[in-house]
């Protein structure tokens, strides 16, 4: 939820970049996880339209709008979905998860009618800094390579946004008009302006809130030990709080159309 907040606020309190017309029927949003908050603005947002937000777990909340379903599904796997029956769909923080980025999005291609929108949104792994604040010892810096690393050993790209595999994969995949816009997200609440302030705060209270949930299982894979991850969150930790360091990453939206014509 937290999450969706920060994508939402560096958005400009948009949902979505990609120009949707407004006689769209059906939305999908893909790896939708919990997803009441991100499910629940696109149907408020499109409250005429069918929205279904699949994911591979089941997370998702009971009460929901009445034009919002749940559905589990495998995205790496063949889709369930009619040929041309989407209008949009709607891809978010699905690094570390996909082998075949090209492969996932031929499958939305093949899911949406001519003329609909893919827009996906994804994050680059490495906490860096415009000042130095951020040293290449830090804990900050080792966060990225260290997913970098476990995603090697995985068969699984964490470096997304630096090999510009989306519009890459949107291009193989058929896409034309395919736009892109990055954002800084800060880590922490350092920046003077009160919006980017808030969006740090948000994501540093996201990863703080679950870093030992997100670090353990790529870390066993690395062979490091528990006490070993303990003392590296402790570090992490201590240099995200000391308000000292400037830490931001990148964040990616790209969005491309299904030719009229295909």
């Amino acid at each position: 939820m937290r999450s969706h907040h920060v994508l939402t606020l560096l958005l400009g309190d948009k949902l979505h970049l990609a120009p949707l017309p407004g006689t769209i029927k059906t939305v999908v949003d893909i790896g939708t996880g919990t997803a009441y908050t991100r499910g629940s603005d696109f149907a408020d947002e499109f409250p005429n339209i069918s929205v279904i937000g699949t994911d591979i777990a089941p997370i998702q909340p009971t009460w929901v709008p009445p034009n919002l379903e749940f559905q589990i599904d495998d995205c790496t796997q063949e889709w369930t979905f009619q040929d041309e029956s989407l209008d949009y769909v709607h891809m978010r923080w699905l690094v570390g998860s996909i082998k075949d980025w090209t492969a996932l999005f031929k499958q939305a291609y093949k899911s949406l009618k001519p003329g609909g929108y893919l827009e996906s949104f994804e994050p680059s792994s490495c906490l860096q800094s415009d000042d130095n604040t951020v040293s290449e010892t830090s804990a900050m810096s080792q966060w990225g390579k260290f997913f970098i690393e476990g995603g090697r050993k995985m068969g699984r790209s964490f470096t997304v946004f630096e090999d510009g595999i989306q519009k890459k994969a949107m291009q193989e995949a058929g896409f034309v008009d395919i736009e892109a816009k990055d954002f800084k997200n800060p880590f922490g609440g350092w920046p003077k302006d009160p919006t980017l302030r808030e969006i740090g705060s948000f994501t540093q209270l996201a990863l703080e809130q679950d870093a030992e949930g997100t670090v353990l299982y790529m870390a066993t894979m690395l062979g490091w030990t528990k006490e070993d991850v303990t003392i590296y969150l402790a570090h992490f930790r201590r240099e995200s709080r000391s308000k000292k360091a400037h830490p931001f990453f990148w964040q990616r939206v790209v969005w491309g159309r299904k030719p009229l014509s295909s």
